[in-house]
């Protein structure tokens, strides 16, 4: 589990591609510092497992899954990311629950700068923005933020100048694709509701219903 508190960003050293899955090499300083193989980072949001560790880099294999329904084929050589650790049970949860599995990907339409913020508008697709509430909590490319406004066609955040310095997200351009992973709250009480409502209503057991059935 992760808190979409970015704690460094990286680069992508070398991306070796196969027909559908990929293997990533990225550079990184901070969270070097204590990982161990098999542990998990969260590379731009996405849950990844480390399969190699050097002084300077770590490796990634991406399965295909991962890479149809996130942003990461788009990633070249070069391209930065955010990353982070797994939480640790005696950490701060400073930012929501993240699982490091995203729902799918947004697209920034524009970004309005409103004095010492800068106010980000990104599309997605309505069975995306079922999930996305006015005031919730919504991980992009792993960074946990605060929704300001939100529509059938977008939703907003704002940017304070901490986030911009330590992340990626004001370093995109209109038109670039992002992780989301909407609160994980909200999916396991539609699936919750949906599981109620297709079971058959229980029956009230009455003097008459034990009579004919020989008691």
């Amino acid at each position: 589990m992760f808190t979409g508190i970015i704690e460094e960003v990286g680069q992508i050293l070398k991306i070796e591609k196969n027909q559908k899955s990929a293997r990533l090499s990225i550079s990184a300083k901070t969270i070097l510092e204590d990982i161990h193989l098999g542990d998990s980072i969260a590379v731009n949001g996405i849950c990844l497992t480390a399969s190699f560790i050097a002084d300077t880099y770590f490796r990634a294999d991406v399965m295909a899954e991962t890479m149809n329904r996130s942003n990461l084929g788009a990633l070249q050589k070069g391209s930065l990311v955010n990353l982070e650790r797994a939480m640790k049970a005696d950490g701060r949860f400073g930012g929501h629950i993240v699982s490091g599995h995203v729902d799918g990907t947004g697209v920034i339409s524009s970004f309005v700068k409103e004095e010492n913020a800068v106010w980000v508008t990104i599309q997605a697709k309505e069975g995306l923005l079922k999930y996305i509430v006015e005031k919730g909590s919504v991980a992009i490319d792993g960074i946990s933020l605060t929704v300001a406004f939100v529509d059938e066609r977008c939703f907003q955040v704002s940017i304070i100048p901490h986030t911009a310095s330590e992340t990626i997200l004001l370093k995109k351009n209109v038109g670039d694709k992002v992780n989301l992973e909407c609160d994980v709250i909200g999916k396991y009480v539609e699936k919750l509701l949906f599981v109620q409502k297709q079971q058959p209503a229980k029956k009230d057991i009455t003097l008459e219903f034990l009579q004919s059935h020989g008691f």
